[in-house]
This record gives structure tokens, sequence and C-alpha cells, in this order.
């Protein structure tokens, strides 16, 4: 029997991509055992102005993760803030020896999991190991940084989680738990800073 776990999206239509860089190869073991780390703001941040979009600031977020999978999108309408989403894992949800058992997609803004027989960790513990962020650079730079990073690679993010708005009253409201499933259950991430700590096998 296969088991499919939709982790989060937010109902994109167009998912036309680019070619993504392949994944490179990790040896067993965990490679993050942290959960991401998130503070409240000690006051509240004045909103923040992207091209069309005005995001304003709902947390301080910081993680250190494998990229489980990575996900260009260049047709929906949040492309123009948010062209890449990164599925990431911790604890054991960055071991090889668990991700071989476990078959992951990205698509139309959803990151999903399966598994045939059983899991090979139980399901609640990768629901909150693992979860999809859209990317928001914060500039030209971060966009470069962000488009270096492979699948199976340990990256470091850090930025604000936000929620979006633009003028024609279009708005995307980020994820302030990892416990969450299904669609608003990603976290929306303004990156200013993000740097390779794993660079993992050619």
């Amino acid at each position: 029997m296969w088991v499919l776990l939709a982790v989060c999206g937010i109902g994109a239509i167009s998912h036309l991509t680019s070619r993504e860089p392949g994944p490179v190869e990790q040896s067993v073991g965990v490679l993050a055992p942290d959960a991401p780390t998130q503070q409240t703001l000690s006051g509240k941040l004045g909103p923040i102005a992207i091209g069309r979009f005005l995001l304003q600031p709902l947390a301080q977020f910081r993680t250190e993760a494998r990229v489980l999978s990575r996900k260009r999108y260049d047709w929906d309408d949040e492309s123009e803030l948010s062209p890449l989403d990164f599925a990431l894992g911790w604890g054991r949800m960055s071991d090889s020896a668990v991700l071989a058992q476990l078959q992951i997609e990205q698509s139309v803004r959803f990151f999903s999991y399966r598994w045939t027989g059983r899991a090979p960790i139980p399901p609640d513990e990768i629901v909150v190991s693992a979860t999809n962020v859209h990317l928001i650079p914060a500039d030209a730079g971060v966009l470069n940084a962000l488009e270096r990073v492979r699948a199976g690679q340990v990256v470091r993010l850090s930025g604000l989680l936000v929620k979006a708005e633009r003028a024609d009253g279009w708005s995307w409201n980020s994820s302030l738990t990892r416990a969450d499933t299904g669609a608003g259950a990603c976290e929306l991430l303004l990156v200013r800073d993000v740097a390779i700590l794993n660079l993992g096998g050619s």
C-alpha cells in the first residue's frame, strides 16, 4: 500500500518549472539534528516592500536543515515574490537511511512523501521533522545563493516569517508552527542569509 501525505500548499494551478540541479549523495546518519528556531519579534516591525508586495514580519526564523527537494516556480501567481521552494528535513528526516525509504515530491507549492509498507519512522515524527518553505530572497545576492543549493545539502537559512499582501487584495500567510499539515502549513520566509553547511558528494 502507498501512503501519500500532502504537507502544505496554496492551491496554485500552473506549475511549469525550469530544470532543477541534480541532488547530491550523503552518507547515512543524522546530518541536521536540531529543529528550526523561531522567536517572537521584540517590537512590531513595519511592512517591508518588495516589488508590488508588502511583507508584514511575523517572527524571526532560523534553521539548519537538509534540503530534501527543491522546486523552482516560474508561472504561478506567487513566483514573482517567491521563485523557489525548499522541502527541508531535520532530525531523522535528515538521515539518508530514512530518506531512502521515502519518495519525496514537490508540485504546485505542495511537498508530499510516501512509502511502501511500514513507515521508516512514525508518521507523526515525519510531520514535525520536515516542512516546505516558500523562499522570498531579500536581494539578488541571496537569490543567487539559493539557486546554488542542491537537494541533499545541509543549508542554513535565516530571516523573517511574513504575511505578504498586494494592492489587489491577494495575500499569502506563513505558518508559525512546524506541527501543521495541509493547505497553509508552509513557511513563507523572507531569506536574509543563506549558507551551505554540507556540500555532500558530487
